[in-house]
C-alpha cells in the first residue's frame, strides 16, 4: 500500500468498523435492559429459542420479557456478523497470495462450525479464542500497522462473548455474566481504537496530539484504567442483584459512612423486609460503597485532566473532548443518583450503563492520542497534517 493513499477499500472499512461499535453501544445498552428489568431467564434455552431456531421465533411470541432477551440475542447476531465482516476485510486489505486465502478460509470454517450449533463446539471454540485474543493483541503491539491482528482479536472476543452470554442462561451463573459485562466494554473500546486506526484523519497524522503532555497523558489513562474498574463494579452490582443494598443518596443509610456491624446489618434487614425489601450483607453495602468512592475519585480525575488541558492550552480537540470527558461523568453521576433515588427504573439504570460505557471510550481514545504524541517526540501543530508517526501507516 502506497503511503497516505486512500482509497474506497479504505473508506469501507473505517466506516464499517464505525458501524460495529455502534452496534455494540446498542448491544451493551440492550443488554443493561436486559438485566435492568431481570429477565435474562425469560428464554430459558440457548441457542435455540423456546426450541426454535433464534430466527424463526414467532413474532407473535415476542412479548414481556422474552422481547427483551430475544431481542438481545439478536442485536447480538449482527454484532457478530458485523465483526466477522471486519476482521475478514481487515486481514484480506493486508495481505497477499497464500497467507490471504488461509486466513480468510479460517474465518469462514469458523463461522460454519459455529453453525453446528452443539455445545461442545460452542465451549471448544469459547477456550481457543481465548488465547487468540492474547495472540492477536500481541502481534497488533509488535506491529501497531498490522491491524489485521486487532481483527483476529475482536472476531475471538465476540465468538467468546456470545458464548458467555449462552452460558450464562445454560448454567444460570450470575457470575458469568460479570464477565460477560466486562468483555462488553472492552470489546467496545477496542473496536472505537480500531475505528479511529483505520480513520483517513489518523493515516494522513491529523489525529495526533499537538502538544505532548506526559502528565496530562498518564492522568488520562490511570483515570481510564479506574473506569473500568469502576464498570466491573457496576457489573457486579447488577448480576449479583445488589444495585440498592443502600437505598438513600448522598447519604448511606443516613450516614456518610454506613454502620455495618452484625446489630447494624441486623437492624437494616428488618427494616429492609418490612418495607418488602430483600436482605442484603455487610459485603454488598460496602461492594455498592466502593462504587460511590471511586465515583468520586473518577469526577475528580477526569476534573483535573479537563482543568490541566485548558490550562496548558493543549490543541483543541483535546480540550473539547476532555470538556466531553467531563460532561459525560456528570451526567453518570446524576443517573447513578436517579438510579436510587428512582429504586433503581430499569430505564436510568440502562442509561447509567450506557454512558459509562461513552465514559470508557472518550478515555480510552483520549488516551491514545495522547500517547501517540507522545511517542512521536515531538510538536506537530495544527497546520502541519503530516506527523512522522503516522505517515508510515
Amino acid at each position: 500500500m502506497k503511503k497516505n493513499t486512500w482509497t474506497f477499500s479504505d473508506s469501507f472499512i473505517h466506516g464499517w468498523a464505525i458501524l460495529t461499535a455502534f452496534v455494540t453501544l446498542i448491544l451493551i445498552w440492550s443488554g443493561g435492559l436486559v438485566t435492568s428489568k431481570g429477565v435474562g431467564m425469560s428464554v430459558p434455552d440457548w441457542p435455540n429459542t423456546y426450541g426454535y431456531n433464534m430466527f424463526a421465533f414467532p413474532i407473535s411470541r415476542w412479548v414481556g420479557g422474552i422481547f427483551y432477551e430475544h431481542g438481545h440475542r439478536l442485536i447480538a447476531t449482527g454484532v457478530g456478523v458485523l465483526t466477522t465482516v471486519l476482521a475478514a476485510c481487515l486481514w484480506g486489505r493486508e495481505t497477499t497470495g497464500k497467507i490471504k486465502a488461509a486466513g480468510i478460509s479460517a474465518i469462514i470454517f469458523i463461522v460454519l462450525l459455529l453453525g453446528v450449533r452443539e455445545m461442545p463446539v460452542y465451549l471448544t471454540c469459547a477456550v481457543l479464542a481465548l488465547p487468540m485474543i492474547a495472540f492477536g493483541i500481541f502481534k497488533f503491539c509488535r506491529n501497531p500497522r498490522d491491524l489485521r491482528w486487532l481483527g483476529v482479536a475482536v472476531f475471538s472476543a465476540v465468538i467468546l462473548q456470545g458464548v458467555l452470554g449462552g452460558l450464562r442462561v445454560v448454567w444460570f451463573k450470575d457470575q458469568i455474566g460479570v464477565f460477560h459485562g466486562l468483555l462488553a466494554q472492552a470489546f467496545l473500546l477496542t473496536l472505537a481504537i480500531l475505528a479511529v486506526l483505520t480513520s483517513r484523519a489518523f493515516r494522513e497524522g491529523r489525529w495526533v496530539a499537538y502538544m505532548p503532555d506526559r502528565t496530562l497523558a498518564y492522568m488520562t489513562l490511570v483515570t481510564t484504567i479506574i473506569i473500568y474498574f469502576q464498570l466491573g463494579l457496576g457489573a457486579t452490582m447488577r448480576h449479583e442483584h445488589i444495585g440498592l443494598s443502600i437505598p438513600d443518596f448522598p447519604l448511606a443509610y443516613g450516614r456518610v459512612i454506613p454502620d455495618t456491624s452484625a446489630e447494624a446489618m441486623a437492624q437494616i434487614n428488618a427494616a429492609r423486609v418490612q418495607a418488602g425489601q430483600p436482605q442484603t450483607t455487610a459485603f454488598q453495602v460496602w461492594v455498592q460503597m466502593v462504587h460511590r468512592l471511586t465515583a468520586v475519585c473518577i469526577l475528580v480525575g477526569i476534573t483535573m485532566v479537563f482543568s490541566r488541558a485548558w490550562r496548558t492550552r493543549q490543541a483543541a480537540p483535546i480540550r473539547r473532548w476532555a470538556a466531553v470527558w467531563l460532561a459525560l461523568v456528570i451526567v453518570q453521576v446524576c443517573l447513578g443518583a436517579w438510579t436510587i433515588w428512582s429504586n433503581k427504573a430499569a430505564d436510568i439504570a440502562t442509561g447509567h450503563v450506557a454512558v459509562g460505557a461513552l465514559i470508557l471510550v472518550v478515555g480510552g481514545l483520549l488516551s491514545l492520542r495522547m500517547f501517540c504524541g507522545l511517542r512521536a517526540g515531538n510538536f506537530a501543530w495544527p497546520d502541519a497534517p503530516k506527523h512522522p508517526l503516522m505517515n508510515a501507516a
